[in-house]
């Protein structure tokens, strides 16, 4: 006999899809669903498939968006499309925005080189970076990738790709701990780690 009615079974099994939630962590969400209102309910679900419907990728920079042409960001006139910085998540690019001070765009690899796992340059969106630089009027390239093993290989990566053409490449400063991810760092680390980044290569502007 199975410990929970088929219904409630089946949304248990759902919540267990999604990353990091465990069965009893599965469990309370399924009976805090079962516990809202009706209406509650169809909003609950209406958003989840708004998500799926009305959510892009972003066609420059490969992060999310509500408008298939582009992001904010990348249509706005107020950032600095000289600059782009590197993430591996689409999820960094909303953490990297707490920086205030950053003004730049963005460029989303969805993940980083990880030869073990099997995913290669050709399994991100590194092609596409080097064809925005080619594009011209690039001066600058962070590299904001996790200060992990892959994060570093992938941040060396690049920097080879692109040293042949005239623009900078800098990397986040360790202010982030090593084997950390972007996204749990908080605003101060950030903006130190923005502020001390170290540049790779030759093409400093000012040598």
């Amino acid at each position: 006999m199975a410990e929970y009615i088929l219904p409630i079974q089946r949304l248990i099994e759902e919540f267990r899809k999604i990353p990091g939630v465990g069965a009893k962590t599965a469990a309370r969400y399924a009976f805090a669903v079962l516990n809202l209102s009706e209406s509650e309910a169809f909003r609950f679900a209406d958003a989840i498939v708004g998500v799926k419907r009305d959510v892009h990728k972003c066609p420059i920079c490969y992060g999310l968006s509500s408008d298939e042409d582009g992001c904010d960001i990348c249509t706005s006139p107020d950032r600095d499309h000289s600059v782009i910085c590197v993430v591996e998540d689409a999820k960094d690019v909303m953490t990297m925005e707490k920086v205030r001070g950053y003004r730049g765009t963005y460029h989303v690899l969805g993940g980083a080189l990880s030869p073990l796992d099997n995913i290669t340059h050709e399994d991100l969106t590194v092609k596409e970076l080097v064809d925005r630089v080619e594009k011209g009027g690039v001066k600058e390239i962070i590299i904001a990738t996790n200060p992990t093993p892959k994060g570093d290989t992938t941040a060396a990566y690049i920097a080879r790709l692109v040293e042949k053409y005239p623009v900078e490449v800098s990397r986040l400063a360790y202010g982030i701990p090593v084997g950390a991810d972007i996204e749990y760092a908080d605003e101060i680390t950030l903006l130190r780690a923005m502020e001390g980044r170290r540049f790779y290569g030759n093409n400093r502007s000012d040598k």
